[in-house]
C-alpha cells in the first residue's frame, strides 16, 4: 500500500527533496519488533492484509508543477510487484509501467503520438525497492527485512517512532510510527536523480479512513518543507482485489492515434480495464470528519 504513495509521487512527478523536519525526542520505550506488530494490527492485521492480492486507487493530484491543477489518476497494483500509474490530462495522459523487472513510461507529445521510453536503470532499482501493497513495516521479519529503532522524534507535533531499514546494501529508509495510533506518519527514502546525484523524497500520510477492515491514506502529500508548495495526492476511490489482468502492465502496445483532437487507443481493453469503473467510492470515517489530524484514526 505504501508504495503508492512514494511511487507515484517520486517516480512520476519532480519532486525537490524534503527538509528535515523531524525533532529528537525522548528516549525510546518500545523495541523495534513492538512498533511492528502494533502497527500491524493498528492497520487491520497481517492477515488481512495478506488477502488483498490487488489494489486501485483513482483520485486526482493536486500539483503547482503540474499543467492543470487537479490532475485525475488512477494507480493500479498487483502482487508481487507490477504497478501502473496513469495521469489524464485534457486530451493526452501519462503513464509509467513495472512489471517487477522492467518499467516503460509512456509520455505525452503534444505534436504527435505518445513517446514510448523505457526505465533507467536508476528508475528500475526504485522500483524494485518500492514497497508491496501493504508496505514495507508488515510482516518484516518473515520477509527477512531487518528493521531497527531510530529514535523518538516529533513529526507534526505527535510523538513518533522512528524505524530505519535498507532494502539493499547502500540505501537508507525510514519510517516515522505514530506512538499513539501506531499508523505511519511519513516515509523516507533515497534515490538517484536523472544527474546522478542521491537524493531524498518524503511522503506524508494523513486523513486515514476504514476499507473493509483496513486502515488507508487518503491524503498524501510531498514536497512540503521544501520552500515550495506541496505536491498532494487524493483518493477519491479505492478498490480492494479488483481484477487486474497481466497484460495491463506489460509494455504499452503503441502506436496511438489521434482522432478528432484527442489520443485513442488502438488496442482493444482489457477485461480489466473494462471493469475499472467498478473502483469504489472512499469510505467515510465512522465518526470523524475528513481532515482530521495527520495520523490520526477513525475513533
Amino acid at each position: 500500500m505504501r508504495r503508492t504513495a512514494e511511487w507515484v509521487l517520486a517516480a512520476c512527478l519532480l519532486i525537490p527533496p524534503l527538509a528535515e523536519a523531524a525533532e529528537r525526542s525522548a528516549a525510546p520505550e518500545l523495541s523495534a519488533t513492538q512498533i511492528i506488530e502494533k502497527n500491524a494490527a493498528a492497520r487491520g492485521g497481517v492477515d488481512a492484509w495478506r488477502k488483498i492480492k490487488t489494489m486501485a486507487w483513482a483520485g486526482h493530484v493536486k500539483s503547482a508543477a503540474a499543467p492543470a491543477r487537479n490532475l485525475p489518476f488512477l494507480l493500479e497494483q498487483k502482487r508481487p510487484n507490477s504497478t501502473r500509474f496513469e495521469i489524464m490530462g485534457a486530451n493526452q495522459r501519462s503513464v509509467r509501467i513495472f512489471d517487477g523487472s522492467d518499467g516503460w513510461k509512456m509520455l505525452p507529445d503534444g505534436k504527435g503520438p505518445p513517446r514510448l521510453q523505457e526505465y533507467t536503470a536508476d528508475e528500475v532499482s526504485f522500483a524494485r525497492d518500492s514497497q508491496s501493497i501493504e508496505g514495507p513495516l508488515m510482516d518484516a521479519a518473515a520477509r527477512g527485512l531487518a528493521v531497527t529503532l531510530g529514535g523518538v522524534d516529533a513529526v507534526d507535533g505527535r510523538k513518533s517512532y522512528r524505524l530505519d531499514f535498507s532494502p539493499r546494501p547502500g540505501s537508507m529508509h525510514r519510517v516515522w510510527v505514530d506512538a499513539e495510533t501506531f499508523l505511519e506518519l511519513r516515509y523516507d527514502r533515497e534515490f538517484r536523480t536523472s544527474a546522478g546525484r542521491t537524493a531524498r523524497v518524503s511522503v506524508l500520510y494523513g486523513d486515514y479512513h476504514t476499507f473493509e477492515g483496513l486502515q488507508i491514506p487518503v491524503t498524501i502529500e510531498t514536497g512540503a518543507g521544501s520552500g515550495k508548495a506541496g505536491d498532494k495526492l487524493l483518493i477519491d476511490k479505492i478498490a480492494l482485489n479488483p481484477r487486474l489482468d497481466d497484460g495491463m502492465f506489460a509494455k504499452p502496445n503503441l502506436p496511438l492515434v489521434r482522432h478528432r483532437g484527442a489520443l485513442i487507443d488502438t488496442r482493444a481493453p482489457t477485461s480489466a480495464q473494462q471493469a475499472r469503473p467498478s473502483v469504489a467510492p472512499r469510505a467515510p470515517a465512522p465518526s470523524t470528519a475528513p481532515g482530521e489530524k495527520r495520523g490520526t484514526p477513525p475513533q
